[in-house]
């Protein structure tokens, strides 16, 4: 019986329990720099959507995820994670956007584009540190 105490856990590793199909983020810290700066890339990628307008914040990620995938496993994490809240962002986009013409939802696909770029910095932020980051309202496509 070991007497060691147990060190106390950050609540921001802890699985997802509200997250849509129960998918839940590894546990533990990535320590390896390279690791931690190509998962930044990968959520950081996504701002690309302001260089190629028409589906660039998904082209981003998904060549980052498709390069180094195999190589990192942190990176295969925070790269699908990243082209799934890309994909969500869109799906939102394409269902709000009708609403346009009603006048009612103008500020809705707006409030879409910029949670999308908002989270898409918090994301980079979090994997530059080596969390595991889950997005919320994301649905989870590419397992």
């Amino acid at each position: 019986m070991s007497t060691d105490p147990i060190p106390p856990q950050d609540p921001n590793l802890t699985p997802a329990t509200g997250s849509p199909l129960g998918y839940a983020a590894p546990t533990g810290i990535e320590t390896d720099p390279n690791a931690r700066t190509w998962g930044m890339l990968a959520h950081l990628a996504a701002l690309a959507g302001f260089i190629i307008p028409v589906g660039g914040h998904i082209i981003g990620p998904l060549v980052v995820w498709l390069i180094k995938k195999d190589e990192i496993p942190f990176v295969n994490d925070q790269g699908k994670e990243s082209l799934n809240f890309q994909i969500t962002v869109v799906i939102a986009e394409l269902v709000t956007t009708p609403l346009v013409c009603t006048g009612v939802g103008v500020v809705v696909p707006l409030a879409i584009g910029i949670c999308g770029v908002v989270f898409a910095i918090i994301a980079a932020v979090k994997a530059n540190g080596g969390v595991f980051y889950r997005y919320p309202w994301a649905l989870r496509l590419i397992k």
